[in-house]
């Protein structure tokens, strides 16, 4: 039996007055057609869905990725949650666009003005080692006194070596992100700073700015970056999707058939 399509995926939330259509294809095998569902000046981006949860494949992440980054070249956007299907156009427009009109208004008038702009840094390892070898003498005599012995005999002092290094390097990795967003902050607005994930990443950040000073925030990450070359390396991205700050969570007052 062929699967019902009345769902409706979203995927973010524009001001809009007149119906649109997308060129990016939609998430899911079909690969249906993007469009709006309006009402009040603002609507959602949405293809049309079965009633299913998606799961968060590689594949339907850049789906939906590739949808927002086709609607933000020529809209203010606000993401809506990845997996979020509405049970039909009129919940969308009666639910979302009419009931939460004024939050989502005032939204808008946030992100109209503003994008994000996400940051991380890494550290490259020998130098990162190699500065805290040489900046703490505890860690280096510790090291030193290591050195031709049997590692089934010196497993103690193995481990301390380990747990000094890693204060350490957690010293070093707070000194060294609070001097790039020390740097950054007068072009800041708001920031978003997200869990590091390697013990190589300094830093993994997500700007707000203004829009305006866009070409300013690029001039400092460039200056930052010349700087710390050396021992460090920049993964610079944006504008991208505010998913940081703007993430619309919907839950529907009841499922339509």
């Amino acid at each position: 039996m062929p699967v019902q399509y009345h769902g409706k995926y979203m995927y973010c939330l524009i001001r809009c007055a007149e119906p649109q259509q997308f060129s990016t294809l939609g998430i899911g095998e079909r690969g249906d057609a993007v469009y709006t569902v309006g009402a009040m000046g603002l609507a959602a981006v949405v293809s049309d869905s079965p009633k299913v949860a998606y799961d968060s494949s590689r594949r339907n992440l850049m789906a939906h990725t590739l949808v927002l980054e086709e609607v933000m070249q020529s809209h203010t956007i606000l993401p809506v949650r990845f997996d979020t299907v509405a049970p039909s156009a009129a919940a969308i427009q009666e639910q979302v666009l009419t009931r939460r009109f004024h939050e989502l208004d005032r939204r808008f008038n946030e992100m109209d003005s503003h994008v994000e702009m996400g940051i991380k840094a890494f550290w490259y390892e020998d130098v990162i080692f190699a500065e805290v070898v040489a900046e703490n003498l505890p860690i280096r005599r510790l090291r030193d006194s290591l050195v031709g012995t049997q590692a089934e005999k010196t497993y103690y002092e193995r481990i301390r070596l380990g747990e000094l290094i890693e204060q350490a390097m957690w010293k070093k990795r707070e000194e060294d992100s609070t001097r790039i967003i020390d740097r950054l902050r007068p072009l800041i607005h708001k920031i978003e700073i997200n869990k590091v994930v390697s013990d190589r990443m300094v830093l993994n950040t997500a700007f707000l700015i203004e829009r305006e000073r866009e070409p300013d925030f690029d001039q400092a990450v460039q200056q930052l970056d010349a700087e710390m070359s050396k021992r460090m390396m920049f993964k610079y991205v944006g504008p991208v999707p505010p998913y940081n700050f703007v993430n619309i969570l919907i839950h529907w007052d009841a499922v339509e058939d």
